[in-house]
């Protein structure tokens, strides 16, 4: 082993935890602040403040007199979408089936062992789930879109995704007994299609198609306030289905981002 090594993981984690806590704290945040939070002496918050700022990951914001994030993060961020995000067709035929159906639409596609959201499209009239954004994984286990896309897995990479997640109770409605999850993806399996009902938040519920494009693994759902799903559930399915054919065809059409 390099002797070095230890070192430099160490200067690596304090770098890491330093744009966490600026991050969480937001603009502004001083070195004083860093130090405290992160128990760093502040010699070291110094030195380490001073190469993120060089290397563009923070900003010293001097009418606050603190520190923020730095832009780039936002390329970091946008190297990643870049890489998940579907073509404007695609987009299009989201925002056609918000429109008509009246609920934020969700595509979303299995990167490595994360079901990563691909798109999202809402508006202040059908907002969105919290916690469902573009770019981030989401609860395979707790959601409509993650069991749509875990149910058609095979066991062995089934497996490698809910022990990279794990099964965290998130209402008093989640699933996390494994038993319980695999006869759930089971009934999905057989139905075609996925349903939560306040699994992973209170007052929200959806339901998730998944979408077969070529090998690899993608899902195709819509969201609504608890209450609207009682009384509207089969029409959201209906609507689902229709979209389901003509989005795969454009997913499958080449220079379309899909991971597998």
């Amino acid at each position: 082993m390099n002797p070095d090594e230890p070192g430099v993981r160490g200067s690596l984690r304090r770098a890491l935890r330093i744009v966490e806590a600026v991050a969480d704290a937001g603009d502004g945040v001083t070195a004083k602040a860093l130090a405290r939070r992160l128990s760093t002496p502040l010699p070291t918050v110094y030195r380490v403040l001073g190469t993120l700022v060089e290397e563009g990951y923070l900003v010293r914001l001097h009418a606050v007199r603190g520190y923020g994030l730095g832009y780039r993060v936002v390329d970091l961020y946008r190297g990643l979408t870049d890489q998940i995000v579907p073509s404007a067709a695609v987009r299009e035929l989201l925002a056609e089936l918000h429109a008509e159906i009246g609920a934020a639409t969700y595509l979303v596609v299995l990167r490595d062992t994360d079901v990563v959201v691909a798109h999202a499209d809402s508006c202040t009239a059908h907002p969105g789930v919290p916690g469902l954004r573009v770019g981030e994984p989401v609860p395979g286990h707790a959601t409509a879109l993650g069991k749509a896309v875990l149910a058609h897995l095979d066991p062995g990479r089934l497996a490698d995704v809910l022990t990279r997640s794990g099964t965290p109770v998130l209402t008093t409605h989640t699933m996390t007994e494994r038993r319980l999850l695999d006869r759930e993806l089971l009934r999905v399996r057989s139905a075609g299609v996925a349903v939560e009902v306040e699994e992973f938040r209170r007052g929200t519920a959806g339901i998730a198609l998944p979408l077969r494009v070529g090998g690899r693994f993608a899902a195709l759902g819509v969201s609504v306030s608890r209450a609207e799903f009682g009384t509207r559930r089969w029409e959201l399915e209906r609507a689902v289905r229709d979209a389901a054919d003509p989005l795969t065809r454009q997913l499958t059409t080449p220079g379309t981002a899909a991971s597998g």
